[in-house]
């Protein structure tokens, strides 16, 4: 009989505990279930539209709709082609740039021994990173339009200078890239170990052995992955251009946004949306390239 009682209580209690996880289960998906919602309203029902947009022709004499692919045809033809390549070659330029320029720039912050320089110079280009639209334009005609203030001081005008051009373009562009750059790879250059410089000098290695045998091949899938994250973000750039350079530079986001003013042939109006659609297959070969780079990257420097 008191085996029988004291045996009671340690049955219970595994029993209870089973029912309270089973009661708190469904927590964890019910608490996400407001951001899928808005996640599929905000971008799912947009990006169906858009797909749909892009197969569908409205005859003109009916007013019929039907599904084609004229319009998918039609933005690889002509102007609009040519405004594709050119946002191509322009984000290509810039980002290449900017993954030039700015890994010495974050390199020299990271290795600074002073603290407040590293904070401030993040900091900035954290702001940087953000700043564009028609501010930034704005900024750029003010200092070196054909009326800046450099360019009647420093006559570059007549050094054939042309800030509403496709290389003034990637200057204004890359204001806003080398800050990014310098976010995206400052935890890369963080995470190589000073072991590996100190194996390298012991060695009998130079600098500039060790950054091209050990640091850059590290540091590669980093690099490669700050230059797919700066093509996608100048790739998507829309108001500073527009401000800027209106229609003297081909580009695809300008031409978009020409579709939806009215700007058009007539049974054309859904070219727009063909035009975002290539947009979004060219920035998801992007992230595609992007990631797996990412999870290599984290497996060297974690």
């Amino acid at each position: 009989m008191t085996t029988a009682l004291t045996e009671a209580p340690a049955d219970v209690a595994p029993a209870a505990a089973h029912r309270q996880r089973r009661r708190r289960r469904p927590t964890g998906p019910l608490a996400v279930l407001p951001l899928l919602v808005f996640v599929a309203v905000s971008f799912g029902v947009p990006a169906l539209a858009m797909l749909n947009g892009a197969f569908t022709v409205k005859d003109q004499a009916t007013g019929a709709s039907s599904y084609t692919t004229a319009n998918l045809t039609g933005s690889f033809q002509g102007a609009y082609l040519t405004a594709l390549i050119g946002s191509v070659k322009l984000s290509a330029v810039s980002a290449g740039l900017a993954t030039v320029l700015g890994l010495p720039l974050a390199q020299a912050v990271v290795t600074s021994r002073f603290r407040a320089l590293r904070e401030a110079v993040l900091t900035a280009s954290g702001v940087l990173a953000n700043f564009g639209g028609v501010p930034l334009a704005f900024a750029f005609v003010a200092t070196l339009g054909n009326s800046g203030v450099l360019t009647r001081e420093l006559s570059l005008t007549d050094r054939g200078w042309n800030l509403y051009s496709f290389w003034g373009l990637v200057v204004v562009y890359l204001y806003f890239l080398i800050p990014l750059m310098v976010l995206t790879i400052t935890p890369a250059l963080d995470g190589l170990r000073p072991q590996w410089r100190e194996a390298a000098r012991n060695n009998g290695a130079t600098s500039v052995q060790y950054w091209r045998h050990v640091a850059l091949p590290v540091l590669a899938p980093s690099l490669l992955g700050g230059l797919v994250l700066l093509f996608g973000s100048a790739f998507a750039a829309y108001a500073t251009a527009a401000a800027m350079v209106g229609s003297a530079v081909p580009l695809v986001t300008l031409q978009i946004a020409d579709a939806i003013s009215g700007n058009v042939l007539v049974g054309q109006e859904n070219v727009a949306l063909a035009l975002s659609l290539d947009m979004v297959l060219i920035a998801g070969l992007v992230m595609a390239v992007y990631l797996p780079l990412q999870r290599r990257s984290a497996r060297w420097l974690a």
